[in-house]
C-alpha cells in the first residue's frame, strides 16, 4: 500500500472500533481484511461460516485469528443469517459478505421475519481513491440498482450524498453522467438529467449541487470543461457520479481500475447497517478499504 493511501486510511479511523458480522469467512482475502482491519484498530469480527475451514485457511496465511468470535455454520446460506441476525441483534454494526454469492446474502438482508431491509431503497455506492490524483469519487449504482427510472435515480443520490457527508464532504457535487451536455427527448438519460438539476434547484433534492446532462470528462476535468468552455460549480469536480445503468457504471469502475491506480471500496447503503459487498474477486486492501469507509458511518 502507497503512503499517501495508508494516511488517508488512518484518518478514517474510528475513535472505538466496530463489529464486523463477516458471512462464509472461508475467504482468504476478506479474512485478510478483517485482520488488518482488527490490526489497525477499524473493526472486530465474527465470523460466520465452516469452523474447521477457517481456521484452517487462517494458519495457511499465518492470520490471527484468535480475539475473533466464530459461529460455525453447515453452509453458506446459514452463514449469511447467522451475519445478518449478529447485526439484527446489535452484536455487530457492519455486515460483510465473504465466499457467499451477493444474491443469497442478500436474501437474507432482505428476509421481513429476520433481515435488516430499511424503509427505502437498498443501493450501492463505489468509493474510489487515487493517490496520484489525490481524489476521492463516489460512483452509483454499478452493482445493484440495474435501471434505475427518475423516481429511483433521486433515491440514489440521497444515499449517495448521505453518504459522502458522513465521508467530510459537506455538499457534494453530484453529476448526473449522460453522453451530451445537451437536453435530447430521445436519449432518456439527458431528460432524467435535467429534471433532477431542476429538483435539486427547487431544494427537492437536498444537501447537494446537481448538475446534467454532463459528459463524464468534463465532470472530472477541469481541462476538459475549460476546452468545452463548460462553467459551472461542477465542472471537473465533481464529487458523485450517477450512472444511467449498471452496464455504464459497472464498466466504468473496472476501467479505473485496471487502467488505473483507482483503489476500490465499496458498500450497499440502505439497511439497518452498512453491507461491504465487494466481488471474490477483489483484493484485500479493497475489501480493507471498504470496511475503513463503512466504519464511517
Amino acid at each position: 500500500m502507497e503512503n499517501q493511501f495508508i494516511e488517508k486510511l488512518m484518518a478514517m479511523r474510528p475513535m472505538c472500533p466496530r463489529t464486523i458480522a463477516l458471512a462464509a469467512a472461508e475467504d482468504v482475502d476478506a479474512l485478510r481484511a478483517v485482520c488488518m482491519a482488527s490490526r489497525l484498530g477499524f473493526a472486530n469480527a465474527i465470523l460466520c461460516g465452516n469452523e474447521n475451514k477457517i481456521r484452517e485457511i487462517a494458519d495457511a496465511n499465518n492470520l490471527d485469528i484468535s480475539c475473533f468470535e466464530i459461529i460455525d455454520c453447515p453452509d453458506d446460506i446459514v452463514s449469511a443469517y447467522a451475519a445478518v441476525d449478529a447485526v439484527r441483534n446489535g452484536r455487530a454494526d457492519i455486515l460483510m459478505k465473504g465466499l457467499v454469492h451477493t444474491a443469497d446474502i442478500l436474501r437474507a438482508v432482505l428476509n421481513r421475519e429476520t433481515g435488516i431491509r430499511g424503509d427505502d431503497i437498498l443501493s450501492h455506492v463505489a468509493i474510489m481513491y487515487s493517490p496520484s490524483h489525490n481524489r476521492t469519487l463516489f460512483l452509483t449504482d454499478i452493482a445493484m440498482v440495474m435501471y434505475p427510472d427518475l423516481e429511483a435515480k433521486v433515491k440514489l443520490i440521497n444515499n449517495a450524498v448521505n453518504f459522502a457527508r458522513h465521508m467530510g464532504v459537506d455538499t457534494p457535487r453530484v453529476a448526473a453522467l449522460c453522453a451530451v451536455e445537451t437536453l435530447n427527448p430521445k436519449m432518456q438519460a439527458t431528460v432524467d438529467a435535467a429534471a433532477l438539476h431542476e429538483m435539486n434547484v427547487r431544494g427537492e433534492i437536498k444537501n447537494c449541487i446537481v448538475s446534467g446532462p454532463i459528459a463524464f470528462d468534463i465532470a472530472v476535468s477541469r481541462r476538459a470543461a475549460n476546452k468545452k468552455g463548460v462553467t459551472g460549480p461542477i465542472a471537473g469536480d465533481a464529487d458523485i457520479l450517477l450512472f444511467h445503468n449498471i452496464e455504464a457504471g459497472n464498466n466504468t469502475i473496472k476501467a479505473m481500475v485496471q487502467f488505473g491506480d483507482w483503489i476500490f471500496g465499496g458498500l450497499v447503503l440502505g439497511a439497518r447497517a452498512p453491507i461491504v459487498l465487494n466481488s471474490r474477486s477483489d483484493s484485500d486492501v479493497s475489501k480493507l478499504f471498504s470496511i475503513a469507509c463503512a466504519c464511517g458511518i
